[in-house]
């Protein structure tokens, strides 16, 4: 990586310069997510005004409580699946669900500007994870371990087709979602957007990229992994200022998503460590 010039460069050409309901097409649900299951204890959690992840509803029924129901999380923007009753059968483990279930959060959501104050309270250049799309909530869980043991400020993870804060993830962070802010956002590439204007580089985990330790990372960055089929979308991958790689030497020509920001994390706080001293 080059000196501050072409970093001047980026950022002067960057100062010059209401999400609808849709049908989702069914998604695997994450394992052991924290489920509030039937007509009325799903309007009693959104009039409580805690975090909901998804909010699923058999398919075709549209018929008195889920009506407002869906009303209420359409205005609220949160995610409305609609899946086959059998789908919700199993996710109810046998409990009456009335064609509804709701998936909560099992920890309040922090917001962006949350992680950016952590970091300036810790005096220190915000270090962000922005998790394009991560599905598997081991992963997503290995990812919050990680980011916490590499001193990092928080992960943002998207509303739509990806995990969010389930039991299961919390178990596989082994502790670490009690202390890494999680932000939960409509748009990543908006949120990509608002980071650059506040001064953050935005690195690309991606194949054909900048080896990840000949890669200055000290600044204040946020490093974008991808999904576990797709990687970095393109359009994410497009908005990044820089795309680091991880060499590979054997057969396998890529790392599990949270090994993958492991080595790359570690890699940051160690440069970050460095330059203190």
């Amino acid at each position: 990586m080059g000196g501050n010039s072409p970093k001047e460069e980026k950022m002067e050409k960057r100062l010059n310069r209401k999400p609808t309901h849709r049908q989702d097409k069914p998604e695997r649900t994450p394992a052991s997510a924290s489920y509030v299951i039937g007509r009325n204890a799903v309007s009693e959690l959104l009039k409580s005004g805690r975090d909901i992840d998804k909010i699923y509803i058999k398919k075709g029924e549209r018929t008195g409580s889920i009506t407002v129901i869906a009303a209420e999380a359409i205005k609220r923007s949160i995610p409305l699946v609609e899946v086959e009753g059998p789908k919700l059968d199993t996710m109810s483990g046998g409990q009456p669900h009335q064609g509804v279930i709701a998936s909560a959060a099992i920890k309040e959501y922090a917001t962006v500007d949350d992680m950016l104050r952590l970091a300036e309270a810790r005096g220190e250049k915000p270090l962000l994870i922005v998790a394009d799309g991560i599905e598997d909530p081991q992963n997503l869980g290995a990812l919050l371990r990680v980011a916490e043991c590499a001193g990092a400020h928080g992960v943002i993870i998207p509303k739509r087709r990806a995990v969010g804060l389930t039991e299961a993830v919390g178990r596989a962070s082994a502790g670490a979602v009690e202390y890494v802010p999680v932000a939960k956002v409509t748009n990543l590439a908006q949120t990509v957007d608002e980071l650059k204007d506040k001064g953050l580089w935005i690195f690309a985990a991606e194949a054909g990229g900048e080896s990840y330790y000949e890669t200055d990372l000290t600044c204040a960055a946020a490093i974008i992994l991808g999904s576990e089929g797709f990687g970095v979308s393109r359009l994410l991958k497009d908005k990044s200022d820089y795309r680091i790689s991880i060499p590979m030497y054997g057969s396998i020509n890529s790392l599990n998503v949270s090994t993958a920001g492991a080595v790359i994390l570690c890699e940051a706080a160690k440069q970050r460590r460095a330059r203190q001293e």
